[in-house]
């Protein structure tokens, strides 16, 4: 990882809520331009958090360490400012507009854009998601939960980010759709966007990525290769849905001691 350049850094990072309750404790990692980094862990370990602090979405935050962008230091940025820098941020239940239609919704994404791009730009996120060509005229809230999801990458694509970062993309979505959209992140990699990937579903996460992070209670427990994680036997227990065989005596399954609690 340290051969490639960094895009994005968060080192040494905290995070409290109401200058009380902290929740993200000397949190560093980095997404190498160009790659998919997957950062795994339970609900509640922090991973919304981490997302928030580096958009700027949380007053006076974080209370230690820096977050840098290209080279630029992102603390104390509006998210606007942030978002400006290119960097797109698709939300945890996916922020769309029920009221406005899927095209309207979709023209969100260019408000600070101007020119022919916006064009091409449109034509590459129907590319993607043909859906959201044919449905362009429909209420965004009566699209099923994959089409906003889609909509919701759409939209952040057309900002034409550099750093693109994913809450929970699969969330509450059928495997076939969480498939289509996995294919269609691995697509946008492709296409050169870094994406920095928050997922419970680790299989699929780690199956595209390139390298991930493990949190817990606000600490960084582990990092590596998508193909270490994957082969790590705390991440195969606790994420991966891998459970150990019977013992010796062959009476009763036993679980993994988590070596880095």
């Amino acid at each position: 990882m340290a051969e490639l350049n960094p895009l994005l850094k968060v080192h040494n990072v905290e995070t409290a809520y109401y200058g009380r309750l902290t929740v993200l404790r000397g949190v560093s990692l980095e997404v190498p331009d160009g790659r998919i980094v997957a950062l795994l862990g339970s609900n509640g370990a922090g991973k919304t958090t981490l997302l928030r602090t580096i958009m700027g979405l949380i007053s006076d935050q974080p209370e230690k360490g820096t977050v840098e962008f290209a080279g630029r230091r992102l603390n104390g940025m509006d998210p606007e400012d942030v978002a400006a820098l290119g960097i797109g941020y698709v939300i945890e239940g996916r922020g769309i507009f029920p009221e406005l239609s899927v095209h309207e919704n979709l023209q969100l994404g260019t408000y600070r854009r101007r020119g022919a791009g916006v064009r091409a730009d449109f034509d590459r996120v129907h590319g993607l998601f043909p859906i959201l060509r044919e449905r362009q005229g429909q209420l965004a809230g009566t699209l099923s939960g994959g089409e906003q999801q889609m909509l919701a990458i759409g939209r952040a694509l057309l900002m034409r980010p550099r750093l693109l970062m994913l809450d929970e993309p699969s969330l509450g979505l059928a495997p076939m759709l969480v498939r289509e959209i996995f294919r269609a992140i691995a697509g946008i990699n492709r296409d050169g966007t870094a994406i920095l990937l928050v997922e419970q579903n680790a299989r699929m996460a780690l199956s595209i990525a390139h390298t991930g992070y493990v949190l817990e209670s606000g600490r960084l427990v582990l990092e590596g290769s998508a193909q270490d994680l994957a082969e790590n036997p705390n991440v195969q227990e606790l994420y991966l849905g891998v459970t150990r065989e019977p013992s010796i005596k062959g009476w009763k399954r036993y679980k993994v001691r988590r070596r880095w609690a």
